[in-house]
């Protein structure tokens, strides 16, 4: 993205200074993120400029969407979050002396644009394969962890229906409605590699299979009861096995690669 000269409305006049770890982490991937390449596979569908007015710059609307992942930001939350934060202006390239931040309307437009052609699942594979291009990530184990994303439960709609991609779990003694996303972490590198999401109320140990890539050495879980956390390792499966070892709520083990649970397990390489 060209950088064009600043206004005095993106520069201080402050004495002291710190780079905070928000402006090193936002530095690092404004140098490892393909930006080009990932703008290249979304130019096709964006918007092009015609007799109204112009469309907002694709990789300005890219680093926003980025920005929301990373520090789950709402579409209104990023257009407050870069009002207030010069670090995260700076990242976007957006100055408040000729423009103002896209607005959480554009913002959502975009979401969507990238959910309607199906392009989340290109960007992380496109960032995936260009960080293991670069040796950054070092696929030797993986850290397999989960989150509920939480929804409206309500049935006020035109349908008056749940999603019935959703559905209920208990966590604790709470109860949520909504959806699950799993992630497999590189244990080294800390870096995301793959991500799954279901209904709320599949176990972790279900996707277990989908999240690892085929190169670890080491499998481990970790089982929180209400005592202390209890961590288990369980073994990759070799080259003459198709299943692998998982934890199963709320304890013991399960065989997994021939349920009906878990009939995507073929997606698992081997080791």
């Amino acid at each position: 993205m060209t950088r064009s000269q600043l206004t005095l409305a993106s520069t201080g006049f402050e004495k002291y200074t710190k780079r905070t770890r928000r402006a090193q982490f936002l530095a690092e991937m404004d140098r490892v993120v393909p930006w080009r390449e990932l703008c290249a596979r979304i130019e096709p569908v964006y918007p092009k400029a015609g007799n109204g007015r112009a469309p907002v710059g694709l990789e300005r609307m890219l680093r926003m969407y980025f920005l929301q992942h990373w520090f789950n930001l709402s579409d209104p939350a990023v257009e407050e979050a870069l009002y207030d934060s010069p670090t995260m202006r700076a990242f976007v390239g957006i100055d408040l002396g000729r423009e103002p931040v896209p607005d959480e309307t554009t913002v959502c437009k975009f979401r969507h644009l990238l959910e309607e052609h199906g392009l989340g699942h290109v960007l992380f594979d496109a960032v995936a394969e260009h960080l293991r291009a670069q040796g950054i990530t070092v696929s030797t184990g993986t850290i397999v962890d989960a989150t509920i994303i939480a929804a409206p439960s309500s049935t006020k709609n035109a349908r008056g229906t749940r999603d019935p991609g959703m559905h209920q779990t208990q966590k604790g003694r709470q109860w949520y409605f909504g959806m699950k996303g799993h992630f497999g972490v590189d244990s080294q590198s800390k870096l995301i590699h793959s991500v799954d999401v279901t209904p709320a109320n599949i176990h972790d140990s279900h996707v277990l299979p989908w999240l690892l890539h085929g190169a670890e050495r080491p499998c481990g879980a970790i089982r929180r009861t209400r005592a202390k956390p209890r961590c288990s390792v369980y073994a990759r499966p070799t080259r003459t096995t198709s299943s692998i070892v998982a934890p199963r709520r709320p304890s013991g083990a399960r065989r997994i690669g021939g349920s009906p649970a878990c009939a995507r397990g073929s997606r698992i390489r081997s080791a």
